[in-house]
């Protein structure tokens, strides 16, 4: 009933296939967030990988359950699994929001934050494939890790950049054509911007659970 042994490599292969998840839902982000007319044709596949991650994350916390010694501290598996299926649920809710939006043409730099976040999620999956070996694989867990965050910073860049130049766009467009038009493109906006961003810290506070992880451990 028990497993006693240190060498159980399943927790990473669950932590890297939810990771998987969360990179496959950015990806389609990023492709609805340049195109938002493909939205509806796109929420079944991200509510798939949405159903696929919380089953993922039910197999951790049984197995965790059952687990009279686990590889790493059983706090940080269960923090590392509640966190990566959150990350789905916030990729899931900025679709949902487009949608419900209707959010019509992207600002210019929008595609740049959702790379982002594609990228970010990429180095996660890298970094949980190494992590059942975190002594051997220190260096490139740590670096993909600081790339997670150096793509943290530059999207905070992009966002504030983004909203400041929603905010003036709105100006120059109520001065044309009305106040309110401009007003919900700025509103609407704004918040999917913000679900962006936002997805984009979770990755990067993924990627410091990470770190603390190799630093305990290697």
């Amino acid at each position: 009933m028990f497993n006693f042994s240190r060498k159980d490599t399943e927790f990473f292969d669950l932590f890297t296939e939810n990771a998987k998840f969360f990179h496959l839902g950015a990806v389609i982000l990023d492709s609805v967030i340049k195109d938002p007319n493909k939205a509806l044709e796109q929420i079944e596949d991200i509510l798939g990988l949405e159903s696929a991650a919380d089953e993922v994350n039910e197999k951790i916390i049984n197995k965790l359950n059952l687990s009279f010694i686990t590889p790493i501290d059983r706090e940080d598996i269960y923090s590392i699994a509640g966190e990566l299926a959150t990350g789905v649920d916030m990729l899931h809710g900025a679709l949902q929001r487009i949608i419900m939006y209707h959010a019509g043409h992207c600002t210019k730099r929008s595609p740049d934050l959702t790379k982002l976040v594609v990228d970010s999620t990429n180095e996660l999956v890298k970094a949980f494939k190494l992590l059942s070996d975190v002594k051997k694989n220190q260096r490139e867990i740590l670096d993909a890790v600081h790339k997670i965050s150096d793509y943290e910073s530059k999207g905070d860049l992009i966002y504030r950049t983004e909203i400041g130049v929603l905010f003036n766009d709105a100006v120059e467009a109520a001065k044309e054509h009305g106040a309110s038009r401009a007003v919900i493109h700025l509103i609407k906006w704004k918040d999917i911007l913000e679900d962006v961003e936002n997805a984009l810290d979770h990755c990067k506070k993924i990627g410091d659970m990470i770190r603390g992880v190799v630093m305990k451990y290697a």
